[in-house]
């Protein structure tokens, strides 16, 4: 499994680092082209608001997550059965709506 887990991991961080670097390549030429203020504002306010549902999202799910494994302890299963991840498949799309549901609000 080792053999498999470390290029997947390097893979996906290297991508990772390219998507941030394109990202800010990006923003050097916005802000080199002296286009709208306005434009540039409403983008970084856009940013932020995606990094912080981003946060919102992975809080409430993590939490979610971790009510489904509180769940499977309190019920003393000890085994990995379909019902304990069905428990966790549930707890994670509880934790999805939730969020949903949220940032309808929130809108």
């Amino acid at each position: 499994m080792q053999n498999v887990l470390v290029p997947v991991t390097m893979f996906l961080c290297i991508t990772y680092v390219i998507k941030l670097l394109i990202d800010a390549r990006m923003r050097i030429l916005l802000l080199r082209a002296g286009g709208a203020d306005g434009l540039l504002h409403s983008l970084l306010q856009n940013e932020e608001q995606q990094r912080r549902h981003a946060a919102l999202r992975s809080g409430i799910t993590l939490l979610a997550l971790a009510g489904g494994f509180g769940l499977i302890q309190l019920l003393g299963w000890t085994d990995i059965t379909p019902g304990a991840a069905a428990v966790l498949v549930g707890a994670l799309g509880l934790g999805n709506l939730c969020y949903y549901g949220l940032t309808r609000r929130m809108a």
